[in-house]
């Protein structure tokens, strides 16, 4: 069997985008348009080796690149994608097998349709096969060129097709798979004898033809799969699509999205059988979800595991953990590095941050719950505060099993709560509490006459 080898050319400047960030780094989804070709390749093939081409912003993009262990290669000189592709030479001296080129703002693109494309290439014994697709208006894309018996002649760039050419509706996708083994050769002969003075990938398909070589096209793919993002406009369609295509793979595998169209969830997220997710409801990043679960309307959840069984409305959570059982909202704010244990609950205006809730533990009402350890089976009352900070360091706060903390109760870390202690609606507690106490920590109250 071949052996499979990729280049992604991402080098392209992206002026259209009018941003400081390289645009293959620009997000759609949740996931940087790179990203998603990288995992469309990796879904569809094994791949030997993957060599990106960058440019502009090099130094962002080769960062994000170490996680897929993905080599580089620079193009300085932005001569076109023949000039592209020709960097990446020496990642493959001596190295036979087949190549596939995407691109790096191609984020639509599905790895079944890769797939097809390498069966297809191997089953014609072709030695180049373009993926092509049909569509209604062509214009601004190559035109796929083919003569009287069907076979394909050569790819024409819109600026260099004639008006008869200009009304071929078979378009280069720009993705491609090659013989490497006569790869190299034809991209040397390559020549910039056109309208915009560069060095065109299209070109090689005409030159393999003429040297004797098998090449065809092949339209596998939908003209929304191949649509490339060059502009903000470009990237919100791309965004829509994406996340239609997220809703409706959840709805197949049981999960009820009661208005998909405000209902935004990014293409990495998890989402268990029976849950539901109701209106313009966010989720995002590499968030998990579990079975049996209702989450919204109107709640943000960012790179959180909830487990199942959670009903959470009208909240915002973020890089948390939540237990089976867990009931948050409305209007509560769960910050980064926080675990709910089964069965707590946080509700109307409460935030928790950086903290451990133990199980059957509530925080029901405008209360602030940050740097602490809270033990099982704890009431926090309405309007109660762990006060972490003095300005200068955290502290933690300590509250163990079977506490009842009254309303309004200030806790000056650091602390510790002992197990069953009641403490007194209106405290400022500063010191620690032994188990089995009831603890005062305020005024006596005073009753004076009123003058009139």
């Amino acid at each position: 069997m071949n052996k499979i080898y990729g280049v992604i050319l991402g080098a392209g400047e992206g002026t259209r985008m009018k941003s400081c960030l390289p645009k293959v780094l620009h997000k759609v989804a949740g996931k940087e348009l790179i990203s998603c070709v990288i995992d469309c390749l990796n879904s569809a093939v094994k791949m030997q080796k993957l060599v990106v081409v960058v440019g502009s912003g090099s130094d962002l993009v080769i960062k994000h690149l170490e996680k897929y262990k993905a080599d580089h290669v620079f193009q300085k000189e932005r001569l076109g994608s023949a000039h592209a592709l020709l960097q990446a030479k020496n990642k493959f001296k001596n190295i036979d097998g087949q190549l596939i080129v995407m691109c790096g703002d191609t984020p639509l693109v599905q790895s079944k349709t890769i797939k097809d494309l390498l069966k297809f290439h191997n089953k014609n014994k072709n030695h180049a096969t373009v993926l092509s697709g049909m569509v209604e208006n062509p214009f601004g894309y190559g035109r796929i060129v083919r003569d009287a018996k069907g076979a394909v002649k050569c790819i024409v760039e819109e600026k260099s097709a004639t008006e008869e050419e200009k009304r071929i509706k078979e378009i280069n996708s720009g993705i491609y798979c090659f013989d490497l083994k006569v790869l190299w050769k034809a991209l040397n002969k390559v020549d910039n004898k056109n309208n915009k003075k560069e060095y065109y990938l299209t070109d090689v398909i005409e030159i393999l033809n003429k040297d004797g070589y098998k090449t065809d096209a092949v339209a596998l793919t939908t003209e929304e799969e191949i649509l490339g993002v060059n502009d903000r406009k470009q990237l919100a369609v791309a965004e829509q699509i994406l996340r239609e295509r997220k809703n409706n793979e959840l709805m197949a595998n049981g999960v009820t999205i009661v208005d998909p169209k405000t209902t935004y969830i990014d293409s990495d997220v998890v989402i268990g059988q029976d849950t539901i997710i109701k209106p313009n409801t966010i989720i995002e990043g590499k968030t998990k979800i579990g079975k049996n679960c209702i989450v919204g309307p109107d709640t943000t959840i960012m790179d959180s595991q909830i487990e199942e069984s959670v009903f959470i409305t009208y909240s915002y959570i973020e890089e948390s953990e939540i237990e089976k059982g867990v009931k948050i909202g409305p209007f509560a704010h769960i910050r980064p590095k926080s675990v709910l244990k089964q069965n707590v609950k946080v509700g109307n205006f409460s935030e928790v941050k950086k903290s451990v809730v133990g199980q059957g533990s509530k925080v029901n009402h405008l209360s602030y719950i940050g740097d602490a350890i809270v033990g099982k089976d704890v009431n926090i009352g309405a309007g109660t505060i762990t006060c972490n900070y003095d300005g200068k360091n955290k502290f933690q706060t300590v509250i163990q099993d079977d506490v009842f903390v009254g309303s309004n109760v200030n806790l000056v870390a650091p602390v510790n709560i002992g197990k069953k202690v009641l403490i007194a609606a209106g405290s400022t507690i500063t010191d620690d509490v032994l188990p089995n106490k009831l603890t005062i920590a305020r005024a006596r109250q005073i009753v004076k006459v009123r003058k009139k």
